[in-house]
């Protein structure tokens, strides 16, 4: 019943909404990431990010104006990891919050040395436990495989795979396990990968993804999803067995298999 209602007032919403699928093709155009999805999934993705819009509460950060052509594309980048999970696995969250450029949280943050500072450092993205999502346009815009030093960014899916991550233990890196999938492979892949990554940028070893991945288990991956994404050759290529375990977490194959023949 409730689930009946649910869909009826979604539907309605997002008639009233009023966007097109010619509008959404306008605000995705360039973003090359949805060059990989093309018919029955390219229509899912669409309406998975109106179904996205229509649950989801889009609000600007100070002064900043929001555009139908910037929660478009916001919406399907956060709709593309979760494509072939469902747009439930979002329900923990509601609001999404749009700076134009990179802001500064307004609470207490606390150093490595233990010092209380008044206000945190300069951000473009972060993910509150049972709170919002918040994002800069401008980190948005940067989004791309090579975008930040020549690596994958994606603030968008960043912070989505933090929330993700938070649905099992709070943010630790180990999102929930599907049933064909094994929470002890994932930690020894991930801790196998996050060690080397570690002595290849003590030695300034070139790294496939980010190093601000290295930052803990959390962030390590939040920016394999945005790696798997955005640059997926690259992980496959330097990270085979993190690229395995993020084909079956996120139920994609982003690396088209080739046919022999063909």
């Amino acid at each position: 019943m409730f689930k009946r209602f649910r869909l009826w007032r979604e539907n309605r919403r997002i008639k009233e909404m009023g966007f097109t699928a010619a509008q959404w093709e306008a605000a995705i155009a360039d973003w090359p990431v949805v060059e990989r999805y093309q018919g029955a999934e390219r229509d899912a993705l669409r309406e998975m990010s109106f179904r996205f819009l229509a649950r989801k509460s889009f609000s600007p950060g100070g002064d900043f104006e929001l555009t139908s052509e910037m929660v478009l594309k916001v919406a399907t980048m956060a709709c593309v990891p979760v494509l072939h999970l469902g747009l439930d696995w979002y329900d923990a969250w509601l609001t999404m919050i749009i700076y134009e450029d990179d802001f500064v949280p307004n609470r207490p943050y606390h150093t490595e040395d233990g010092v209380v500072h008044s206000r945190g450092p300069t951000l473009s993205g972060e993910a509150w436990h049972r709170g919002p999502v918040v994002i800069s346009w401008q980190a948005v815009l940067e989004s791309g495989e090579h975008a930040r030093n020549g690596q994958a960014s994606n603030v968008v899916i960043h912070e989505l795979a933090h929330k993700l991550d938070m649905l099992r233990d709070g943010a630790n890196g180990a999102p929930p396990m599907h049933p064909d999938m094994r929470a002890g492979e994932w930690h020894m892949i991930f801790s196998a990968a996050w060690e080397r990554l570690q002595e290849d940028y003590k030695y300034h070893r070139q790294l496939p993804l980010n190093d601000y991945g290295l930052t803990n288990p959390a962030e390590f991956f939040a920016v394999c999803s945005e790696t798997f994404f955005e640059a997926p050759e690259t992980m496959k290529e330097h990270m085979p067995e993190v690229y395995r375990l993020m084909c079956q977490f996120y139920r994609q194959q982003p690396v088209l298999i080739a046919i022999p023949g063909m």
